[in-house]
């Protein structure tokens, strides 16, 4: 026969009186941990979908092949650009359509691409790349002051050449030769001096030297 024990006793009543206040919110926590833990994996799950669907999307872009038709290709770059903005894939595709629309001398198009990469881009090489591309397309427009304003954004090192360049290029447009000198000089401090852009940059400078 079992014997009673007060003290087991005492704890058995303090655990129903714990439960009577607390047992609900008890469930409602480990609830919301096991469903967390469900709806990480879930949201993992969703995420990796979402990769796999925007590779897939690109591949069908690459194999549109460059020099086809500017549209279809625009037409595929818009569907990861509004299905999948964030993705490093939507950004290459934007930069993949600009290409073709300018192709197709259709700059207007190629703006757009350039300008949505700006915005949604989380690269910053890519940006740095689109910020490039559209000065240029500025200076072809005659829009000198708006390509020195993206010119002078801040850029990767790596681009630094092909800014200083660039930049140059605008000077020299706007009859601002010597902060075109500059400019030129700059950029050969950042570019190889084996490297064929070099001997590019160097031609504009001594061209500058020799209308001084």
């Amino acid at each position: 026969m079992a014997t009673y024990d007060p003290e087991e006793q005492e704890k058995i009543d303090g655990l129903k009186s714990w439960w009577e206040v607390y047992g609900t919110l008890a469930i409602i926590i480990v609830a919301t941990f096991i469903a967390g833990i469900f709806g990480t994996q879930a949201w993992k799950y969703y995420q990796k979908q979402q990769t796999d669907q925007a590779a897939e999307l690109f591949v069908s872009l690459q194999e549109i092949g460059v020099g086809e038709d500017a549209k279809k290709i625009g037409d595929a770059a818009r569907l990861l650009m509004e299905g999948f903005p964030s993705s490093g894939f939507a950004s290459r595709a934007a930069l993949i359509s600009a290409r073709a629309s300018l192709d197709a001398n259709d700059v207007q198009n190629a703006r757009n691409q350039f300008q949505w990469l700006l915005v949604n881009s989380d690269e910053a090489e890519l940006k740095d790349v689109a910020r490039l591309r559209l000065a240029g397309l500025m200076l072809d427009e005659k829009k000198y002051d708006e390509a020195l304003k993206l010119l002078e954004s801040k850029h990767s090192e790596f681009f630094a050449g092909l800014y200083g360049d660039l930049k140059g290029d605008v000077l020299v447009a706007k009859r601002n030769i010597s902060e075109a000198r500059v400019a030129y000089k700059m950029a050969m401090d950042k570019i190889d001096r084996n490297d064929t852009h070099y001997k590019i940059v160097q031609m504009k400078l001594d061209a500058l030297i020799e209308t001084k």
